[in-house]
């Protein structure tokens, strides 16, 4: 299954939502992570939208319910699915549970999927000389550049978000993530457009409703590790 970020004209590297989240926040020079906590749980709710989309998953309110197990091709994909899948708990996992326990193995699976895919390079440095740390920064900035210039379109010039991209939105939307495509004086304005765009009916009921969910789950779960951080 393909996931495109752009049209075929734009550029033969497809990318996933998770990590697009992740080329959004990596410095291009560093390779250092901007919003590193925000940005893991957001990738970790991207899998679950994908899943919904690919119709493998529905994602009610409090209830991710498996409709089709088949993998996807997508190594992060297919072992979100498998993990929700083989969960035979008394309890079910509610959305917000199930993003919190994604999370490590979303965030290091899309990672290492862009370094497959030539759009980010592994390097690792120490520290004082001592504390080794591993940095990505960009080896092809092109899947970037035509994600960001359609987000620009659509949050700024008032452009119609497709799917992808209004699932995108509300992603970034839920984590408070808007300071990784937009600063002072546009920030306000931008928060405002993505709040819309978020809520909007851009897609089928059952795609809206897992993006809603997701994006409800996010707005929880960032206020209590801001606040937890915070104290």
């Amino acid at each position: 299954m393909d996931f495109p970020t752009n049209s075929p004209d734009d550029g033969p590297v497809d990318t996933t939502l998770g990590e697009q989240l992740l080329l959004l926040s990596l410095d291009d020079e560093s390779g250092a992570e901007k919003e590193s906590a925000n940005v893991a749980f957001a990738i970790a709710a991207a899998s679950l939208v994908e899943l919904a989309v690919a119709g493998r998953v529905e994602v009610a309110g409090d209830q991710v319910t498996v409709l089709d197990a088949t993998p996807l091709g997508d190594p992060v994909l297919d072992t979100a699915l498998a993990d929700i899948d083989g969960w035979k708990k008394s309890r079910p996992r509610k959305t917000k549970e199930w993003i919190e326990h994604l999370k490590g193995g979303a965030v290091a699976g899309t990672t290492k999927n862009l370094v497959a895919k030539g759009l980010v390079r592994e390097e690792t440095k120490r520290v004082l000389g001592l504390f080794p740390v591993t940095r990505f920064p960009e080896a092809d900035g092109s899947a970037e550049d035509v994600l960001r210039r359609r987000l620009d379109a659509v949050v700024m010039r008032g452009e119609t978000a497709d799917e992808r991209t209004a699932s995108l939105v509300a992603l970034l939307h839920g984590a408070k993530l808007h300071g990784l495509l937009y600063k002072k004086p546009e920030l306000a304005t931008a928060k405002t457009n993505m709040e819309k765009i978020a809520h909007g009916e851009w897609a089928a009921p059952a795609v809206r409703q897992a993006v809603k969910a997701a994006e409800d789950a996010l707005m929880t779960i960032v206020v209590v590790t801001t606040v937890t951080t915070v104290m």
